[in-house]
């Protein structure tokens, strides 16, 4: 069984931030649990572009207020407590967060930890 806390991670390693996002990664690849688990914020006002082309990712909104817009399709979702998105066809959106947002996420393939967006807004491919 693997118990971790939320509050005694964030001032540790797992704790990755990048522009106007920070992410407590709560479950990693070494964990072997086939999927990363991570809560993440967003900060208010800010704008996100992401495409996670080589995982699945599953996001769940705890708190904030915010809207979600699928590139190809351009259909915008509003994002507030209890909505969950799942990107099942590596779909190339953008984040807006209205006011903080407070997420949810899990990723399969499990990130390792040490993953960094690349310019195109995805992870690179993890190594077999």
């Amino acid at each position: 069984m693997i118990v971790r806390d939320f509050n005694e991670l964030k001032n540790t390693d797992r704790k990755v931030a990048d522009a106007q996002w920070t992410s407590v990664r709560m479950l990693l690849a070494d964990d072997k649990m086939g999927f990363s688990f991570h809560i993440t914020t967003l900060e208010a006002g800010s704008e996100h572009t992401f495409h996670y082309k080589n995982h699945f990712e599953s996001v769940y909104c705890i708190s904030g207020k915010g809207t979600i817009t699928d590139l190809a399709s351009g259909e915008t979702h509003e994002i507030r407590p209890g909505v969950m998105y799942a990107l099942n066809l590596h779909d190339k959106h953008t984040l807006r967060a209205e006011e903080e947002l407070v997420m949810a996420c899990c990723f399969n393939p499990p990130v390792t930890g040490s993953e960094v967006h690349q310019e195109d807004g995805s992870y690179a491919k993890a190594d077999a």
